[in-house]
């Protein structure tokens, strides 16, 4: 579509003397069109020179397309030989210029079509100016190995776009923001001095081009000073050293650039390596709230610097760095990237109306926030660029009078009274909704003298605070000393205060750093209050928080709440976590990460009654059962890189017990045993082959130590093997046919029992048929009830023996409790010749076998969920045993709600009373009355 019929508002001339002196030269031209050249020059100095300048081409440009012409510019600056390269750059320059600002000021491109054409030119002529500099080191033999081929290429140099170029956003007069590092591994050691001088020399004759004014004007202001410790280090550097450095120095407003750095020129494959190496520098994978503070920070060094701390005005106000500006939308924006994606890679748009976009997306903005900063954004962008049209200057100060603003009201086509009411109202609005970002610590709270009075003991214990490693820096202490008043008044809240106090205490007395963890409670009062509830109600929680704050990331990061997604979703995102890690251990402390945030999410969802008890059981056991099948490939892996891959037919893992039956508490360890099918294959074949039973129990013990071993993150679970056939005598891997012979002839009854429960939870699927298949055949078997049920008998005598049950609180151990009833179900269901695994099917199924009525069967059921109910609350609260002394009073309300008891004496009593009944239903069902209590 041509230019005229894409015209949508003309600008006013203010000069009239300029616009009839370009209307003289465009006889011809559509009216329109000579009207919107006219209103150009007629506004701005500099474009009524340039359209004097290039009148003939203008005519031909503005009777088509302006997308035809800008390819026509870029098509011959790409032409150009290197030895008229100056002057073909400032010629494209100049046109480049004009068809942007009548595209603009036209209403023919929008702001994201003019910036990018600007970005563009930006790129090419950086790549030419690049390419002839290397090329003139190349010819007169200054870089070493190199030849024409590699001229292209920049012999190994590559220019960085950072900043708005970068981004694809060069506003209309901007310096270009370049970083200059070459690939030092193009060349052999020895001649790395004289590589390095050679791109010093290249980059400086580059920014000659780009830079210098000559009778044909300046192509770009060219500004290299954003490379590492720029005061002392040469305008190219290698990659490796700028690596180094931002490996050892970097800082946030280092990483806030790189958002937008793009490999621009040169050796643009080398370059795109180097920004990757960078990632987990700008990128970190914990959210980064105290990002916060140092943009907060970097706002206020600017605007002291630059003199701009005062109020809004259409007059005078800096449209980019002043307060409600184009940089405060910016600083928004990346800083809320910086924030999260490191979590969410989909974050990480160097642009930033898409970034805008992107943080409503995913919740981290409010949607009607970000399309309301993108519609300002987008006004105050076309603003600067009226400033700098006028003059061609890098400039972002609106004029001092109400003259100079008049010219550019009349670029943009409105009366100066209703422009400047809307560029203030811009101001403000912008500066209302970045300002509490950035702010979260302005004073909001009441005098101290208002807030709650603590007691002289809890007041001792908050005296003892700043002791602590979490407040050793002065940062971490002005943050905190924020947030205190919030804290305490929370703290006051809870049921027992002294309590209350006494369990965060405990919880800050851990963290070994605070300044990450204050700042996102700063940023996130909700997060506060959810912690304190989690301390006070579950202080062995609250340790656990403390060793592993980075869990917090989970409930910010967004779907927190949501429903619960399963195994198969959970085992594909764990699979793509691990593959996305560079080697073993890294893979190993990232399988750690995300266990214990999915961890943390189940018990908090419990502790706030989002999911019952039952429910957290099921999201225990589905977890471990993810992070097993997800894991298990990868020690394979690793393992087969020494030994060769597995020998015969694999491996498949079965989950015994609770994890089999698929219900975990928040301290359950995972019974496991590991079979494999060595199909007659002696060794494996690798670099160190292992015969096959060796290789297996090998593989085992890896997997147990990938599990369970305390890495840098800490461990996943405590493993125990004892359920394989012969107990802790027995392989640690058993052989398919081995296993098969074993229980079919040697095993003891306890053995049939465990088997009851086991399914496979990872390794190989087509393995784990073949010993469900086994298993529902063993089950099926006919055997001798009353030497089965005598067994049984003596078995529930000595658990009895061993560990009766010792206080009210204690569920699990003691006749009628939570060990007693699996055992009475497992006996049932082994007799039945069911292949149930969960205890309430299993009860189900021993009831008739046992001889027990249905309602006996119901009664038994309801009984095991209230202690089930009771061990997964105490287990989430306290780490060990938990005694009805020793819990405080929101640990107390806790597990009165659960059990739907009216307060914590009539719980214990209604134990104590249901596993008595529990306890003869057993006797009566298992032939037996004389169970010690």
């Amino acid at each position: 579509m041509t230019f005229a019929a894409r015209l949508s508002r003309l600008p006013r001339p203010v000069d009239r003397d300029r616009a009839e002196d370009i209307e003289s030269r465009l006889g011809g031209l559509d009216r329109t069109l000579v009207e919107l050249v006219a209103g150009t020059a007629g506004a701005s100095p500099f474009l009524h020179e340039l359209a004097v300048r290039e009148a003939d081409w203008l005519m031909d440009t503005l009777a088509g397309d302006p997308e035809t012409a800008r390819e026509g510019v870029l098509a011959e600056t790409r032409d150009a030989p290197d030895e008229t390269l100056d002057h073909a750059l400032r010629r494209a320059k100049g046109r480049i210029a004009l068809l942007t600002a009548l595209a603009d000021l036209g209403g023919v491109w929008s702001l994201e079509e003019v910036t990018k054409t600007l970005t563009d030119f930006a790129d090419l002529a950086t790549s030419r100016a690049l390419t002839a500099a290397v090329a003139a080191e190349v010819r007169r033999g200054k870089l070493p190995g190199q030849g024409p081929d590699d001229v292209a290429t920049g012999g190994g140099l590559v220019a960085i776009a950072m900043g708005k170029m970068g981004a694809g956003e060069l506003n209309y007069s901007s310096d270009i923001d370049l970083i200059c590092l070459f690939d030092e591994t193009r060349f052999d050691p020895a001649d790395y001095a004289d590589a390095r001088a050679s791109f010093v020399r290249a980059v400086r004759r580059m920014t000659k081009t780009l830079s210098e004014r000559t009778a044909d004007g300046y192509v770009f202001r060219t500004d290299l000073r954003l490379r590492p410790d720029a005061s002392v280090t040469p305008v190219a550097l290698s990659m490796e050293a700028a690596e180094r450095y931002y490996e050892s120095f970097g800082r946030t407003w280092e990483r806030a650039a790189y958002i937008k750095a793009r490999a621009a020129a040169g050796d643009i494959a080398a370059g795109e390596r180097f920004l990757k190496t960078l990632t987990p520098f700008v990128w970190r994978r914990h959210l980064d709230f105290a990002a916060i503070q140092d943009a907060h920070d970097m706002r206020l060094r600017i605007r002291d610097h630059k003199g701009l701390t005062r109020p809004v005005s259409h007059l005078g106000h800096d449209v980019k760095l002043g307060q409600g500006g184009i940089r405060e939308i910016e600083f928004f924006t990346q800083t809320r990237q910086i924030i999260a994606g490191g979590r969410d890679p989909e974050l990480r748009s160097p642009r930033t109306v898409e970034g805008l976009a992107l943080l409503a997306k995913k919740g981290w903005i409010g949607e009607g926030d970000a399309r309301q900063l993108t519609e300002d954004y987008r006004a105050l962008r076309e603003l600067e660029h009226r400033l700098q049209m006028v003059a061609d200057q890098q400039t972002q100060t609106l004029p001092a009078t109400e003259e100079d603003f008049a010219r550019i009201a009349a670029l943009s086509g409105v009366e100066a009274a209703e422009y400047s009411r809307e560029i203030e109202e811009r101001f403000h609005r912008v500066s209302c909704l970045t300002e509490p970002f950035f702010v979260p610590g302005a004073p909001k709270e009441s005098a101290a003298e208002d807030q709650p009075e603590l007691s002289e003991n809890s007041e001792s214990i908050v005296q003892r605070w700043k002791s602590y490693p979490a407040l050793r820096s002065k940062r971490a202490v002005e943050i905190f000393d924020r947030m205190r008043p919030a804290l305490i008044r929370r703290l006051c809240e809870a049921r027992s205060v002294d309590e209350a106090v006494l369990h965060f205490d405990g919880f800050l007395s851990g963290l070994p750093a605070g300044v990450q963890v204050f700042s996102l409670f700063e940023a996130n009062p909700q997060l506060l209050d959810l912690v304190v509830d989690i301390v006070d109600t579950a202080p062995a929680l609250g340790q656990y928080l403390s060793r592993n704050s980075g869990v917090f990331d989970a409930v910010i990061g967004g779907g927190f709440f949501s429903d619960w997604p399963g195994c198969a979703a959970l085992t594909a995102d764990l699979t793509r976590e691990l593959d996305s890690q560079p080697d073993y251990e890294a893979r190993l402390d990232r399988a750690r990460l995300w266990q214990k945030e999915w961890q943390f999410r189940i018990g908090v969802h419990h502790l706030r009654g989002l999911i019952s008890a039952a429910e957290a059981g099921r999201d225990y056991a589905d977890l471990a059962e993810a992070t097993l099948s997800a894991l298990w490939p990868v020690v394979v892996a690793n393992f087969a890189e020494k030994h060769g891959q597995p020998p015969g037919g694999g491996a498949t893992v079965l989950g015994m017990g609770s994890l089999g039956a698929g219900r975990l508490n928040a301290g359950s360890d995972l019974d496991l045993i590991v079979i494999y099918d060595g199909q007659g294959v002696e060794a494996s074949e690798g670099r160190r082959p292992l015969a096959t039973r060796a290789y297996y129990a090998r593989l085992t013990q890896a997997l147990v130590t990938a599990v369970s071993a305390p890495t840098a993150e800490g461990r996943l679970y405590e493993v125990d093997m004892r359920l394989r056939p012969s107990g802790r005598q027995g392989p640690v891997a058993t052989g398919f046919e081995s296993f098969r012979e074993y229980q079919t002839n040697e095993a003891w009854t306890w053995e049939h029992l465990a088997l009851t429960r086991a399914r496979r939870v990872a390794g190989d699927a087509a393995l784990g048929d073949r010993v469900e298949a086994f298993r529902r055949e063993l089950l099926a078997r006919d055997r001798d009830r009353e030497s089965t049920l005598k067994d049984v008998r003596d078995m529930r005598r000595r658990l009895a023996e061993a560990r009766p049950a010792s206080h009210a609180l204690d569920v699990k151990a003691g006749a009628g409790r939570l060990q007693d009833i699996e055992l009475f179900a497992e006996a049932g269901t082994l007799l039945a010749g069911r292949p149930v695994r969960r205890i309430n099917a299993q009860i189900a199924a021993a009831a008739p076998a046992l001889g027990l009525a249905a309602e006996d069967a119901a009664i038994l059921d309801e009984i095991y969920e209230t202690l089930w109910q009771v061990q997964a609350a105490a287990r989430l609260m306290s780490s060990g045993p938990l005694r009805a002394e020793d819990a405080g009073a929101s640990a107390a309300d806790f597990l009165v709600r659960q059990s739907g008891q009216g307060s914590l004496e009539a719980l214990m009593t209604t134990l104590d009373d249901m596993a008595g009944e529990a306890a003869a239903l057993i006797d009566k069902g298992l032939g037996e009355s004389d169970l010690p209590d």
